[in-house]
């Protein structure tokens, strides 16, 4: 069979795998809607928490960024990683020890007022909002690159899943999607990993073939690192991404983003106890780093093989420049789709893939009669979904990879959807303007708002922002800079107030939203180079996607001072937060 009757059989598969789950669980009431019951196991738990971590950024644009900036690209498995160390510690068990349903409501009771409560959704719909236009885009071009069909089409029939299984289901319905998703995407992402490091190293590990030899004896990442510099372009083991306080300040935005991220949060309120929720957090990494120890592998041999098969000459062998007639067919498809570009710039018929940019290589080049590079696009995100048509495996293969793309992005749109509708219906409308709601009500308000959440999500991703392709670093920057650190201070900092908090977050998603747009169009996540001439405005060489810590920073100093300057909280939310952080009996 070709791939896409393949991609056919294995997507429609899955899709009929998430509607079955969907109808089974149906949620019945608003804590079955809103946390699950509250009695999902710990490693079901930690699974669907993988599930809804590992978006389309994780499984496509990861691989793609290490691929092409090399060690530099290393922030995101330390920052994305490092985040869930912080939640099982920081955050998780004491969330999961207040007892409620979502992060807004415990931000509202701590700091005793509602329009604290009214900020914390603002932001969670901001971030929120932000992070699945990037999910839905993803879908739209997953669907219009291998199904061959119109993007919008796609993006509707993605729409259409999510709605089905999240609306009728809930968290509920979600969190057994999420455990079909990861075992759907996990597999995606391994089995093309393993067929190429048999390929390359004849190791079936990943893991161990990107330390292993190809088959000329030499290492794997030295071989790339001589392929990658004998073009002109930096070494791939050593190179960084701006400056060491660029690489700290990106690793720790992601990191505190991370731990604030209110889809993320939320799955911790689905366990039955406090203890469930930091092994929840510990399963959750333990599945996580299935795929975020394979994403090097991936991204090294992904590199190799585009490189040598774009290119196979370098310096002093300018007849193995491939003609551009006979390019793979791969080529030829991703073309299609505009994420890949060739200018022929010297009229010679062929390929030339160097780094212009570097000046030594260029004017060797020019002797060759080469005019610039003429890959003149090559967006990260084609890495890991063309890796094994590259590679040549079979169809059944680059449908899996497909599937595995489908289940993150949906995965990772259903939590965000339902973090939006539960802080729209419990938080906003039973919270705050309709306190005497009933709950059967309350449920059908957030199946309504889930609906429109779905609506808003669509039309972003059939007309997305200037900014669409940084979304998913934009999301981590502003939960980093407006929620994580109201939860830590609302949580270890018992003197801290309403004032306090309320300016706090004000003032570090304002900052972080008006430095972002000052500089947006530098920020994307998937561009395989930063446009020149804005670098300079940054502030102490931060660039805009690691600018998140700085909001924190100033988020904590805002609230710190406007905390000193009026009245302590009143007693008993002292003692709420005395109670939040001992621990039960039950509860260790």
């Amino acid at each position: 069979m070709d791939v896409k009757t393949w991609t056919y059989l294995i997507v429609g598969f899955t899709f009929a795998l998430y509607i079955g789950i969907a109808i089974w669980s149906r949620a019945k009431s608003t804590k079955e809607f809103y946390v699950a019951g509250g009695n999902i196991s710990p490693i079901s738990n930690g699974m669907a928490t993988a599930a809804d971590w590992m978006s389309a950024a994780s499984f496509l644009s990861m691989a793609g960024i290490i691929a092409f900036k090399g060690y530099g690209g290393s922030v995101f498995l330390m920052g994305w990683t490092g985040g869930y160390v912080l939640l099982a510690f920081l955050v998780a068990p004491y969330l999961r020890k207040y007892g409620k349903f979502t992060v807004p409501e415990f931000i509202g009771e701590r700091f005793y007022s509602k329009t604290a409560r009214l900020v914390a959704v603002l932001c969670l719909i901001i971030v929120s909002v932000t992070y699945v236009i990037g999910q839905m885009k993803g879908v739209g071009v997953a669907f219009s690159r291998f199904l061959e069909t119109e993007y919008e089409t796609g993006l509707f029939i993605g729409m259409g899943i999510v709605f089905f299984y999240a609306v009728l289901g809930g968290m509920k319905g979600i969190t057994y999607t999420q455990i079909a998703q990861y075992v759907v995407l996990i597999f995606a992402f391994t089995v093309p990993a393993i067929f190429i490091s048999l390929e390359l190293t004849g190791n079936p590990i990943p893991q161990l073939g990107l330390l292993g030899n190809v088959s000329d004896g030499a290492p794997l990442l030295q071989k790339l690192d001589t392929v990658i510099t004998d073009l002109g372009f930096g070494q791939y083991t050593n190179s960084v991404m701006g400056s060491k306080l660029n690489m700290f300040a990106f690793t720790l935005s992601l990191m505190i983003g991370t731990a604030g991220l209110p889809h993320v949060i939320i799955r911790f309120f689905t366990v039955k106890k406090v203890s469930d929720a930091r092994l929840s957090a510990g399963w959750a990494l333990v599945f996580i780093a299935i795929l975020y120890t394979t994403a090097p592998a991936v991204a090294a041999m992904a590199r190799l093989n585009f490189t040598k098969t774009i290119q196979v000459g370098a310096v002093g062998k300018v007849e193995g420049n491939i003609e551009y007639a006979n390019r793979p067919e791969w080529f030829k498809n991703w073309e299609k789709t505009g994420l890949l570009k060739h200018e022929d710039k010297n009229g010679d018929g062929r390929i030339q893939y160097y780094n212009d940019s570097n000046k030594e290589f260029s004017e060797i080049a020019s002797g060759y009669g080469w005019k610039g590079n003429e890959m003149v696009k090559i967006d990260n995100d084609i890495m890991v979904l063309a890796n094994p048509e590259i590679a040549n495996l079979p169809g059944w293969v680059i449908a899996l990879v497909v599937a595995g793309g489908l289940a993150a992005a949906l995965s990772t749109a259903a939590g965000l959807l339902l973090a939006i509708s539960s802080s729209v219906s419990h938080d906003l409308l039973k919270g705050i303007l309709m306190p005497e709601i009933s709950e059967k009500k309350e449920l059908r308000a957030g199946r309504i708002s889930m609906i429109g959440a779905i609506a808003v999500a669509g039309f972003f991703g059939i007309y997305p922002p200037d900014f669409a392709a940084g979304t998913v670093a934009m999301a981590f920057g502003l939960a980093a800079s407006s929620i994580f650190p109201v939860l830590i201070m609302g949580i270890f900092m018992k003197k801290m107030n309403r004032e306090g908090a309320i300016a706090g977050m004000i003032a570090g998603i304002g900052v972080t939203l008006f430095y972002v747009f000052q500089h947006k169009g530098i920020m994307f996540i998937a561009s395989t180079s930063y446009m020149g001439g804005m670098e300079e405005n940054w502030f102490f060489g931060i660039e805009p996607k690691a600018f998140g810590a700085v909001g924190a920073l100033v988020n904590f100093i805002v609230a710190f001072i406007v905390s000193k300057m009026t009245s302590d909280p009143p007693k008993e939310v002292q003692e709420l937060v005395d109670d939040i952080r001992l621990p039960k009996l039950d509860e260790v």
